[in-house]
């Protein structure tokens, strides 16, 4: 009886100890395979440095990065964004300031983003298991290849494009408001011909007389504040 015991417990340790090598190696196969294949959207995109104006594209729900140069799409790469909790700003922005080592979980290469409510960039990170993901507090994370590559080819300035979020806007939104709600309202007022400046999520007076100039057309009461309503009316 005591021998059966042993062996039965001999068993189940073998058997506990294999689960656990499988986990170990699964989850280091899948960070290789991640950082070798799942990251790498085209082998064949190019290598050397583009040379024309740059700017970047972020794709939210595709959790896609696009660098263009002169407005032609250059290479794309496989990021991670926010989640739903803590979701990746859309706008138009800029590359503000760019530094190396930012800290603990950023990776090798920092891009500061010129978000006003809040500190937002473009970075690498220590999670490549999670590129592809809704998986950041609202930073863009890439892999450290990548984003050091992008990091040398982005010039402090450079626009930054991020599009592909749904907004549901909860609020009135009029003069000296600010947020993603605001940017999203600006961003289809561009769409649609009334706003011509960035959409930079801060409700000012061009915003407020692109509000006006669509309520004009539409025969409803001029305010220049874009209530529930008439977002829900624009589609946003």
């Amino acid at each position: 009886m005591w021998s059966f015991k042993v062996r039965r417990s001999r068993i189940f340790f073998g058997i506990a100890v294999l689960a656990i090598l499988s986990i170990v190696f699964s989850i280091l196969g899948f960070e290789y395979m991640d950082e070798q294949d799942l990251a790498a959207i085209d082998s064949r995109q190019p290598l050397e440095a583009p040379g024309g104006k740059v700017s970047i594209l972020i794709k939210v729900q595709s959790r896609e990065l696009e660098l263009h140069n002169d407005g032609e799409l250059y290479k794309k790469y496989r990021i991670a964004v926010g989640k739903s909790k803590t979701p990746t700003p859309i706008g138009e922005w800029n590359v503000v300031w760019k530094d190396y080592d930012w800290g603990t979980g950023f990776g090798t290469r920092w891009m500061g983003l010129n978000v006003p409510w809040g500190t937002f960039g473009i970075h690498g990170t220590n999670k490549p298991w999670s590129i592809g993901q809704f998986a950041s507090h609202g930073c863009i994370r890439m892999r450290n290849k990548d984003v050091e590559e992008l990091f040398e080819w982005t010039p402090i300035g450079t626009p930054v494009s991020i599009t592909g979020r749904n907004i549901r806007i909860e609020r009135n939104l009029k003069y000296k408001a600010s947020g993603s709600d605001v940017a999203a309202l600006q961003l289809k007022l561009k769409e649609m011909g009334y706003f011509q400046g960035r959409a930079d999520g801060l409700f000012g007076t061009m915003t407020e007389e692109a509000v006006k100039a669509y309520q004009a057309d539409k025969g409803v009461v001029v305010t220049g504040v874009a209530s529930k309503e008439l977002c829900t009316a624009l589609g946003i």
